[in-house]
């Protein structure tokens, strides 16, 4: 290319400039050394779908314990939760604590979450009706998370959007809408304080009374014989917490874009109801809302004929793995019937997320009851794009939504 590539450089993703940089990468420098920038340190990163699954199954070589995201803290001496949140340890710890978790995330509350999701969609649904259009990124699409948050913890509605709010200017810290900009250290640091205070009102309030929520099935779970250390139960309510609110949403509002800017596959959708399980894994595929996941090089390795050395930061980049033509025919192209789908939106292997199955059901549930109301939903303003190259999203997406979507 041209110019000199910087994963680093949020514009790329703002812009939507990425596909066209990683399409090269995948050709051309598959395992890219990017250079240190924008005060994060330089990092490998993995571009092809096969180099990236590789990764994620060698969990000895490929460790997890630096944490998710490559330059998102400005902790002094590395990730505090390293180890001892799910998704920032290594087996056999992260294999016994998955195991605690396991039963809690299994059919009967995916089937509570998208029961919730349902009536809480579908009164936004309304509410945007009445209206004639809304937000969808604000005023719908919040509403999936929503109902996890309630049945997961059980907490209020009110309660469950209060603690969005609050995740998302963890992940958006860089972005302006959420603080970013001079005072980005402070506002992150607050935003963190804030989310803690949270839960320990939630820990002392389980403790009193537990129940069959996440935070009392933490505070029961045994690690090894022992229980988890109170900040170990913090870390990794915020790890469902931030997991749960981040991606869900704006899968869901990269979903409504993508079927206004393909009318021919919205179509195939309301045609065919049997289709809207293979559109929603087309639709996670497609927006690959978690864009990379970082792991830390535990020895020299060899991949695709680039020496990665011990300690070195390697990203793994689930957005062009998951548009890459190897394992996606026509990958660049949206396809709301395509299978088989391995798309590598949840991860890949142990660290696949423990939520997938219920963010799924989520937005499956989404696009029946679009489909079933035959309801019109039609973009009516440009989207605005969150500021980060770690979650792809959509902040604003101005709709218009009538009833009655003709066949």
């Amino acid at each position: 290319m041209d110019e000199a590539i910087d994963l680093n450089d949020t514009r790329l993703f703002t812009e939507q400039r990425h596909h066209e940089v990683f399409a090269w990468l995948r050709a051309n420098d598959p395992v890219h050394w990017n250079e240190p920038s924008h005060g994060i340190p330089g990092h490998w990163a993995v571009c092809r779908y096969g180099d990236v699954t590789a990764a994620y199954a060698d969990t000895a070589t490929f460790s997890s314990v630096g944490g998710s995201v490559h330059g998102g803290s400005y902790r002094q001496g590395g990730d505090s939760a390293a180890g001892r949140m799910l998704s920032a340890s290594d087996p056999p710890y992260h294999r016994l604590l998955r195991r605690q978790l396991r039963e809690l995330f299994g059919a009967d509350m995916t089937a509570r979450v998208a029961a919730r999701a349902a009536r809480l969609a579908g009164a936004a649904f309304d509410r945007a009706l009445a209206d004639g259009g809304c937000d969808f990124a604000v005023d719908i699409a919040p509403e999936l998370p929503a109902a996890t948050i309630m049945e997961l913890l059980g907490v209020s509605r009110s309660a469950a959007h209060d603690l969005a709010a609050v995740t998302r200017r963890i992940i958006g810290f860089r972005d302006p809408e959420f603080g970013g900009g001079d005072g980005e250290r402070v506002g992150l640091a607050v935003a963190q304080a804030e989310v803690f205070e949270f839960f320990a009102e939630l820990i002392a309030d389980r403790r009193a009374c537990p129940g069959e929520d996440l935070v009392s099935v933490l505070l029961a779970a045994r690690v090894n014989g022992r229980p988890l250390r109170e900040e170990d139960v913090y870390y990794n309510c915020l790890n469902v917490a931030v997991g749960g609110n981040e991606t869900t949403p704006y899968t869901a509002t990269a979903g409504i874009l993508a079927l206004a800017e393909n009318p021919g596959e919205r179509a195939a959708l309301d045609a065919d109801p049997d289709l809207v399980e293979p559109a929603a894994g087309e639709i996670l595929r497609w927006s690959s809302a978690n864009a990379y996941t970082r792991r830390i090089a535990t020895e020299d390795v060899v991949l695709a004929q680039r020496k990665i050395s011990r300690g070195d930061s390697v990203t793994l980049w689930n957005v062009s793995a998951n548009r890459d033509d190897a394992q996606f025919p026509d990958a660049s192209r949206f396809r709301v019937g395509r299978t088989p789908n391995r798309h590598l939106s949840y991860g890949s292997g142990i660290h696949r997320c423990i939520g997938a199955v219920m963010a799924q059901a989520e937005l499956t549930m989404l696009l029946r009851l679009m489909t079933e109301r035959r309801l019109s939903v039609e973009v009516a303003g440009e989207p605005v794009r969150l500021r980060s190259n770690f979650i792809q999203g959509i902040t604003s997406l101005p709709v218009v939504v009538n009833p009655g979507r003709s066949a």
